[in-house]
């Protein structure tokens, strides 16, 4: 597996994968969520093959309940019952996921339900697995579907961001494309990579919105934006990597197959210099106050606005 670290002062350069996994709804099948895990395993090791430093996963790449299946009510979704899900099992395909990691000195972030203390109900999360194998950090989807907050899950509360070689990440799951105000908020906190893992699994997200929202917000931020999500809408937003110009640098092929691509972050290639040494900073200074020395003062043709 080769080394892709950063080799050269102050430029910032990582191999980063994002995959597309097919997706288990049934929280109840040991069976099939210990395929989830192995899924995953398989990846991680072509990702780490193709010298990747981290991968990415979609949202609920271990499980993604269905909202049916975990409802208490027979026949319509109401709140969820999450007796239903076998933990002890997700528990240890997580542990085995975490150790390959180890293994592979492979940075895995991962979607999963994270099971809190009972009656409240668990959060839909990305947990960041260290290339020790260790959980460095988790992130919980904050704002959630109508039906996610109302029937399913707690609502997380924070940002999570951790650095790689020198390259920092932040996260963000669901639905959470839809709100710029997240990206920005990462921005500022000097992210490189915002790491967005999704499910599109049904019929309304299975055209390519997310995808399209994902770029405006990476060239608007002059940031890097890993986009994963389910196999399932794979044929209309096949998982990637965007670069900070809103153009895919990387992108598994149109498939509903569980796949894995491999791309590069660097902010001193050719391509990319013009969103990120002008751009991304131009910006931020612009909002910092900057106009305001060069604001006219009373003057009656700048006021007066219904006249040539």
């Amino acid at each position: 597996m080769s080394d892709q670290r950063t080799t050269t002062a102050g430029r910032k350069h990582i191999r980063v994968a994002v995959a597309q996994t097919t997706l288990v709804e049934d929280p109840r099948d040991a069976g099939r969520l210990r395929a989830a895990g192995e899924q995953v395993r398989k990846l991680m090791r072509e990702a780490a093959r193709d010298g990747a430093r981290l991968v990415l996963f979609p949202e609920g790449a271990m499980c993604a309940p269905n909202k049916r299946i975990v409802s208490s009510l027979p026949d319509e979704v109401g709140p969820a019952d999450w007796s239903r899900f076998a933990w002890d099992v997700l528990r240890e395909e997580l542990s085995a996921v975490a150790e390959l990691a180890g293994e592979l000195r492979l940075w895995t972030v991962l979607g999963s339900v994270h099971r809190l203390t009972p009656p409240n109900r668990p959060h839909n999360s990305l947990y960041v697995i260290s290339d020790r194998g260790e959980v460095a950090g988790r992130y919980d989807e904050r704002l959630l579907s109508k039906t996610k907050v109302t029937y399913m899950y707690a609502p997380g509360t924070a940002t999570v961001t951790f650095d790689v070689d020198g390259v920092r990440f932040g996260c963000l799951l669901g639905m959470e494309v839809h709100y710029p105000e997240l990206f920005a908020a990462y921005e500022q906190q000097g992210v490189d990579c915002v790491l967005f893992a999704t499910t599109g699994s049904t019929p309304a997200e299975q055209s390519p919105t997310f995808a399209t929202e994902a770029q405006g917000l990476a060239a608007v931020n002059g940031m890097w934006v890993a986009f994963a999500g389910s196999a399932a809408v794979g044929s209309a937003t096949p998982s990637g990597l965007l670069g900070p110009d809103g153009t895919w640098s990387a992108r598994c092929e149109p498939s509903t197959a569980a796949a894995v691509v491999v791309g590069e972050i660097d902010d001193g290639a050719a391509e990319v210099e013009i969103a990120v040494r002008y751009a991304r900073p131009w910006r931020r200074e612009a909002r910092s106050g900057l106009y305001e020395e060069h604001r006219v003062v009373a003057d009656p043709r700048s006021e007066a606005r219904s006249r040539f």
